[in-house]
């Protein structure tokens, strides 16, 4: 069993923060992650930035060219989640577009994502219909795809994403890109609870999560929240971004 597996048998509220990978700086990461870890986050999710990210609200693209800019790479995000192991169990998952995967290609980068401890990937833009083979391969592996659906996916297409992912999908809360504003609780409500009804596997859900009281909202109807534009915001807003952390995940 692995990482994931074990954490979504706990029936617990789960809290999930994001981090662009090399930002603000080059050698964050490690330090920011660690941070929200002591503060009690339930699993990580670590972008890795791209040049053309089409699901990212204008937060997390400008902390993305700006990683960019500092030169990360996904050789370096590899050895700096080599370090967060050797101080943390957690659940890591990497989010990722495909292309640069891609470019890796699945053996290696997946041997690699094994060999660090890496528990699962975000795939943001691998549709479903061509999703199958590297979905299949990542779980051989060891690895779980963590597929997207979003409120405008049937309710056929929502099961066949969770079984096609297995472990854990992602549930997009909106319409739009990261960092939006949610829509109203009764249309959220409702969708959730499709998914809930659909869905084969465990269901996190993000975009648009800013606040505690929007975590323990989301932890009513699914299985965990996660954070991503609302950390980067803190990180940008204060001159100590560890601290600015653990404050705002505690």
């Amino acid at each position: 069993m692995n990482r994931i597996q074990t954490l979504f048998e706990k029936s617990s509220e789960k809290l999930i923060p994001f981090f662009t990978a090399g930002y603000p700086e080059l050698e964050s990461t490690v330090d920011l992650v660690l941070s929200a870890v002591d503060a009690g986050a339930d699993m990580i999710e670590i972008g890795i930035p791209y040049s053309d990210p089409q699901a990212d609200g204008p937060v997390i693209q400008r902390s993305s060219q700006k990683a960019l800019e500092n030169g990360i790479t996904i050789k370096t995000i590899f050895d700096q989640v080599e370090k967060i192991r050797k101080k943390t169990d957690i659940p890591i998952s990497l989010m990722s577009y495909y292309n640069p995967i891609l470019k890796w290609g699945h053996d290696t980068f997946l041997d690699e994502c094994v060999s660090i401890g890496i528990d699962g990937l975000i795939l943001s833009d691998l549709p479903y219909e061509e999703a199958k083979p590297f979905c299949e391969f990542s779980k051989i592996k060891g690895v779980s795809p963590i597929m997207l659906v979003a409120p405008n996916t049937n309710n056929a297409r929502i099961e066949q994403i969770s079984k096609l992912s297995g472990d854990l999908i992602y549930v997009v809360s909106i319409l739009g890109v990261t960092g939006n504003n949610l829509s109203s609780k009764d249309q959220l409500l409702s969708y959730l609870n499709r998914v809930r009804d659909n869905c084969i596997s465990k269901f996190v859900v993000g975009f648009g999560i800013r606040s505690r009281e929007d975590v323990e909202w989301f932890n009513k109807y699914s299985d965990g929240a996660v954070v991503g534009s609302a950390i980067i915001k803190k990180l940008d807003e204060n001159k100590d971004p560890i601290k600015a952390t653990y404050d705002f995940v505690t």
